[in-house]
């Protein structure tokens, strides 16, 4: 099978999540790396492309110019990935797609619904894939639970509970990935509710099947001087009068990345948690509790399929990011993934992160999530 030729924008020498990208797209060798506008500084660059083992001519200066010089060869990029701070998601994703580039782009879709809604646009004119990374819908066992939820395993739903607990901004927001989070020039309207809220307000949906229909937010801005939220607590309406409660928070001190999602029906229960997510507490009415595991042969079909290695052999966030860029690779080939995040969870999750930030600062009460 010949390999997809990925461009990267972003990702340059101090970055975190574009080495992630760029060993997740590679993981299954259905994609390579192979050029990229890692950084506004041309030599800064060049020397990404090179960290990266690429040529480093194919590092380029500037968006545009990778675009252009990709177009005119006949091994140029198939698509593009996009790891850079929020509000340049909208610009880099427009000039990929109007260029006829397919884009894969790091959540959230964009740095403020209107943006969102102008992309939204961009990719149906285009009318080319658009993927989004929202990494935990990736693991095995979070699509274990989307699934045995949807065939009734826990009954009639009741209520959610997914919590986000982070310590890393408790104090000054030092270094590259701190401060750009804490600039609402960068980061968007919403500070830990754009960057991790995001990713719970998204479990949160695609774990149950419902949308959320009302928000109560209470978002608050903890350490002295800062500028965005740090701390969130939102309560949750969901369809089919089902509740919840989303917590989200990087104040938390020896708080690590402690993604948590419970579900509770009329018969049962399921807990999973991101920091061992090879297994999943089943929780049944008659007061057992099955524990469900990676690799188990009891497990669907979808699970079974994104998972590499056998039980007992921990796959985590890596793998779970992976599988995203395996789904996306399969729609890129022309065929189906439809549990790949894209431009409708990407319009939801903005709708979600403006209406909480909205009725907050208001006081506004109860608000409908309403586009």
């Amino acid at each position: 099978m010949t390999r997809l030729k990925m461009g990267m924008v972003g990702g340059g020498p101090g970055a975190f999540i574009g080495p992630v990208h760029r060993i997740a797209a590679e993981l299954d060798r259905e994609i390579e790396l192979v050029a990229g506008a890692f950084s506004s500084d041309a030599g800064r660059s060049r020397e990404a492309a090179e960290t990266y083992g690429i040529d480093p001519a194919r590092g380029y200066p500037d968006l545009e110019t990778m675009l252009a010089a990709e177009k005119a060869r006949d091994d140029g990029i198939d698509f593009v990935s996009i790891v850079t701070p929020n509000h340049n998601h909208l610009p880099s994703a427009r000039a990929a797609l109007r260029a006829g580039i397919p884009v894969m782009s790091d959540k959230p879709m964009t740095a403020t619904l209107a943006e969102a809604r102008e992309l939204a646009e961009t990719v149906r004119d285009a009318g080319l894939p658009y993927g989004l990374t929202f990494t935990y819908t990736g693991y095995p066992l979070v699509r274990e639970m989307r699934e045995r939820i949807a065939a009734g395993a826990l009954g009639a739903l009741r209520k959610v509970v997914v919590e986000y607990p982070q310590g890393w901004l408790a104090g000054e927001a030092t270094g590259k990935q701190a401060e750009w989070r804490v600039d609402p020039e960068k980061a968007g309207a919403g500070g830990c509710i754009g960057d991790i809220g995001v990713h719970a307000f998204n479990l949160a949906e695609f774990v149950t099947g419902r949308a959320v229909t009302e928000v109560l937010p209470d978002l608050g801005a903890v350490v002295p001087g800062r500028m965005l939220d740090d701390d969130c607590t939102v309560l949750l309406r969901l369809e089919g009068g089902m509740r919840g409660v989303l917590l989200a928070s990087q104040i938390e001190v020896g708080e690590l990345n402690g993604l948590r999602i419970r579900v509770y029906g009329e018969t049962g229960g399921m807990v999973w948690h991101q920091e061992t997510p090879n297994s999943v507490l089943f929780h049944k009415l008659d007061g057992t509790t099955q524990l469900l595991r990676a690799g188990d042969p009891t497990l669907g079909a979808e699970a079974t399929r994104l998972t590499r290695i056998p039980g007992g052999h921990p796959e985590g966030y890596l793998e779970s990011f992976a599988n995203l860029y395996r789904d996306f690779a399969t729609i890129l080939r022309g065929g189906e993934a439809p549990f790949l995040p894209g431009l409708e969870d990407g319009l939801r999750s903005m709708q979600f992160i403006d209406t909480c930030v909205r009725a907050n600062g208001a006081g506004a009460g109860w608000a409908k999530l309403t586009d």
